[in-house]
């Protein structure tokens, strides 16, 4: 039995000797690179990949998988909305994911962008640099003075609640199937419009679909109270890049804390040197702004996360190879 991996970093390569150790008798061979279809052939020989990327999986890169006999893949992340599901379904692929690797790392990002806001820390970093030690007039605003409605109540908006919740924050919540949990807790709101009404601060937990695309757009946006805050360490897509800066511009919105971004693989992964050299304008003037926060979709990336999301995708991957359904095989068919 052989896997070959791809996109596999030096932080993940621990993780993977530990998994070989544990599974002799698997062959692991790897690459940095990510699976395209120059790269599809390094695969040959083998019985199923692993693979990580932002970057879309082509039909192409597919097509030489499945010209290798190979019809076995496990991605260590949870969202597949880079995979054409007929491209998969016509090549009869079998597909797993990580549904849950450390959902904590994530919200726990969430709320310390919520928090950076709030108390304005951006500002004065830059007042320290230029020797401003002075606290006045950068005031800022208490977790418990705010309505933050969380969209979405899977795994990662779940512990979301449980944290604001720590702080005394009040929370509204919106998710198309109710948690028994949250539900007994009457949280939910019965619409999304109703959560914006109410919300200082919107934090965004969802999976990305053809339907929510762009569902934080300039509608959305007009249905908010002034000053709120968005966060968003989902989808990128989720937003409406465009919408989101003349809210920013208009002060509709107060700040917003990104780690992900419509586009974003056209400047995360690299080194720019400094935010000017950035070549998408769009992400180059959220960047600059103080009252902004990006990082660069690393929202996932803790020590925990990582061991997890090798140990589960490689696990998944023997046994597909085995013949057998793990409990993290996706649904194509849908």
């Amino acid at each position: 039995m052989k896997i070959f991996a791809y996109g596999i970093r030096d932080d993940e390569k621990p993780s993977l000797e530990k998994w070989k150790k544990a599974n002799p008798d698997v062959e692991v061979d790897f690459t940095s690179e990510i699976l395209t279809a120059e790269t599809a052939p390094l695969a040959k020989g083998a019985n199923g990949v692993v693979t990580l990327q932002t970057a879309p999986y082509t039909r192409d890169a597919l097509e030489i998988l499945n010209k290798f006999n190979i019809h076995n893949i496990s991605i260590r992340n949870v969202g597949v909305d880079n995979f054409n599901f007929k491209d998969l379904n016509d090549l009869k692929f079998n597909l797993t994911s990580v549904p849950v690797y450390s959902p904590n790392a994530i919200a726990e990002h969430a709320v310390l962008l919520m928090g950076r806001l709030l108390r304005r820390i951006p500002e004065f970093d830059q007042k320290m640099d230029n020797g401003d030690f002075t606290w006045s007039p950068t005031i800022g605003k208490e977790y418990r003075e705010q309505t933050i409605g969380v969209v979405g109540t899977g795994h990662i908006g779940r512990i979301v609640i449980k944290i604001l919740q720590g702080f005394g924050a009040k929370v509204v919540a919106y998710d198309v199937y109710h948690n028994p949990e949250i539900e007994e807790q009457g949280l939910y709101v019965d619409s999304l419009e109703e959560l914006y009404k109410q919300s200082n601060i919107i934090t965004l937990h969802v999976p990305l679909f053809d339907s929510n695309k762009h569902m934080i757009n300039e509608k959305a946006i007009s249905e908010m109270n002034d000053g709120v805050y968005i966060i968003n360490c989902a989808r990128g897509e989720l937003i409406d890049t465009d919408a989101l800066i003349a809210g920013l511009d208009s002060g509709k919105i107060a700040g917003a804390g990104l780690d992900v971004l419509d586009d974003e693989n056209s400047v995360f992964g690299k080194v720019w040197g400094s935010i000017d050299k950035i070549p998408n304008d769009k992400i180059k003037n959220l960047a600059q702004r103080l009252n902004v926060i990006v990082t660069p979709h690393s929202a996932f990336y803790t020590e925990t996360a990582i061991h997890n999301m090798i140990t589960t995708s490689f696990d998944s991957n023997k046994i597909l190879i085995e013949g057998k359904k793990p409990s993290t095989l996706v649904d194509t068919k849908k």
